[in-house]
C-alpha cells in the first residue's frame, strides 16, 4: 500500500516488480508469498466481531488481489509468472499444486503462493514457511519495513539492538516480532534459513542473493551461513 492507509500503491508495486526482476535476471528460482494486509487483516476483523474463520477466508482473497496485482507489474517487465492459489478460482489463478509449482521454477518463471495455506488460523508466514520446505528452497527472505530484528521496538527504543544472526530458539524465547511461533517451529525443525530485510531498500534482494550482509540471519546457530544448493 506504501504511504497509503490502504489498497494497492501503483508505484510500489512496480518497485517490488523490479527487485524480483533483478532477482530472476540472475537465474535464481523465485517463488513469492503474498499477503493481504492492505486490503484485510483476518485477525483485527475477528477481534471486532467477524467469526475468526470467515475472517481469515476474507483476507486471503485479500492476498489473490495482491497477487494478480504483482502478476501484472511482473509481466510488464517480461517475467513470465504464474499465480497458484490455495483456494480454487481456476478463471485467475491455477490451484496450488507442489510438481507444477516446481516446473514453473524450473522453467524461469515466477511464482506467486495466493490465499495462505487455504486454512483459516494460519497466517501468511505459516504459509511462506511451508511452501518453502514444499519446493525445497534455499533461504526465506521475509521483506519487511525494517532493516532487520530488534531487540525491541527500534522507534520506541532507541537503546533497541539490531542482530546481525539471531537463533530460532531466540526468536521464540525473547518474543522477537518476525513471524509467528508456528512459522519459525516449521523453519526450525526443517532447518530453514530466514533472512529478515528491508524491502524498501533498492537492489537489497540482489545483495542478499550475492551473499552480502543485509538484515539479519535467523539460523540454527550462530556459525551456520545459508548455502545454495543450485546457485
Amino acid at each position: 500500500m506504501g504511504d497509503q492507509s490502504y489498497g494497492v500503491d501503483p508505484a510500489t508495486v512496480d518497485f517490488i516488480a523490479k527487485e524480483i526482476k533483478d532477482a530472476v535476471s540472475m537465474g535464481v528460482e523465485v517463488a513469492i508469498v503474498i499477503g493481504g494486509g492492505n486490503i484485510f487483516r483476518g485477525v483485527e476483523a475477528s477481534v471486532k466481531g467477524i467469526e475468526r474463520a470467515s475472517a481469515d477466508y476474507m483476507g486471503m482473497l485479500a492476498t489473490v488481489i495482491n497477487a494478480l496485482a504483482l502478476q501484472n507489474y511482473l509481466e510488464k517487465y517480461g517475467i513470465p509468472t504464474r499465480v497458484q492459489s490455495a483456494i480454487e478460482m481456476k478463471e485467475l489463478a491455477e490451484p496450488y499444486i507442489r510438481r507444477k509449482a516446481i516446473r514453473h521454477l524450473e522453467k524461469g518463471r515466477a511464482v506467486i503462493f495466493a490465499a495462505g495455506t487455504g486454512n483459516p488460523y494460519f497466517t501468511t508466514d505459516t504459509a511462506a514457511s511451508l511452501r518453502a520446505m514444499e519446493i525445497n528452497a534455499d533461504v526465506i527472505l521475509k521483506a519487511t519495513k525494517v532493516d532487520g530484528v530488534y531487540s525491541s521496538d527500534p522507534v520506541k527504543d532507541p537503546k533497541a539492538r539490531k542482530y546481525d544472526t539471531v537463533t530460532y530458539i531466540d526468536v521464540l524465547k525473547k518474543g522477537l516480532s518476525i513471524m509467528d511461533s508456528t512459522a519459525i517451529s516449521l523453519c526450525m525443525d526443517n532447518n530453514l534459513p530466514i533472512v529478515v530485510f528491508n524491502l524498501r531498500g533498492k537492489g537489497n534482494i540482489r545483495k542478499i542473493i550475492e551473499g552480502k550482509k543485509v538484515g539479519t540471519l535467523v539460523v540454527k546457530d550462530h556459525g551456520t551461513r545459508v548455502k545454495s544448493k543450485d546457485h
